[in-house]
């Protein structure tokens, strides 16, 4: 490969969208194709690339590193759950929104890299972010949880925005400082950051709670969360 390090960027989703502004932030030297592109230029730009990121759905991932040929370059995809043998895995544990963002924001998003994969400096050069290794058996609950924590809680925030808004008559501004000291106190002090009835054990207000969800399908989120916390806390 060739010392100064030039990106092919497959894929036209979020994510090869931020990766594609990020690298136009660096000045590090990448060509794009995607799908609605001319298929026989695909190999022509692999030839001249030293690394390619194949920025597509889990299930493409295979399929289009195989399009490359026999091209000598570094495949590395982006997925958080796959292990496959098409591509290292490099996972940038970040949430992507439609908003590009700058380039000190780039450079902090941590990658979890398959434990097998090369030095990151050979598999991403020109990235100077944080990283980490992880074994592929484990990419499966490291992702779970990703999703979990990011996802799911956007559910909730969602639902709660617009109980506010349809229900309440209230703006979903109304509970943004709400949603930003939670946030404060969670990357202030994480393992303490957890209040009301389910932290101090206030069986009575659980109670009116799921009085109030009687006939709210969250209700059985709600209950859901009262069983594993109850069940963690338990633990011998």
């Amino acid at each position: 490969m060739g010392q100064v390090p030039h990106y092919l960027v497959i894929g036209n989703g979020r994510v090869a969208r931020h990766v594609l502004r990020y690298f136009s932030l660096s000045d590090i030297a990448h060509s794009h194709w995607h799908r609605g592109m001319d298929a026989a230029a695909l190999r022509g730009l692999a030839q001249n690339a030293t690394h390619t990121l194949l920025l597509v759905s889990d299930g493409a991932i295979a399929d289009v590193a195989a399009l490359l040929g026999d091209a000598d370059v570094m495949k590395v995809h982006f997925s958080g759950a796959l292990s496959t043998d098409a591509a290292y895995g490099a996972h940038p544990l970040m949430t992507f929104g439609p908003d590009l963002y700058t380039l000190e924001k780039y450079k902090t998003i941590p990658f979890v890299v398959d434990d097998d994969a090369p030095d990151f400096s050979t598999l991403l050069p020109g990235f100077s972010n944080p990283h980490t290794y992880l074994p592929r058996a484990q990419k499966g609950r490291y992702h779970a949880m990703c999703v979990m924590a990011a996802n799911y809680s956007c559910i909730l925030w969602q639902r709660f925005f617009s109980v506010l808004e349809h229900e309440f008559g209230m703006p979903p501004e109304t509970g943004h400082p709400f949603l930003q000291q939670q946030t404060e106190n969670l990357l202030r002090d994480h393992v303490n950051a957890l209040t009301g009835p389910l932290a101090r054990g206030d069986e009575k207000t659980i109670a009116k709670n799921l009085e109030g969800l009687a006939d709210d399908p969250y209700r059985r989120i709600y209950e859901a969360f009262v069983t594993v916390y109850k069940e963690e806390h338990e633990k011998p």
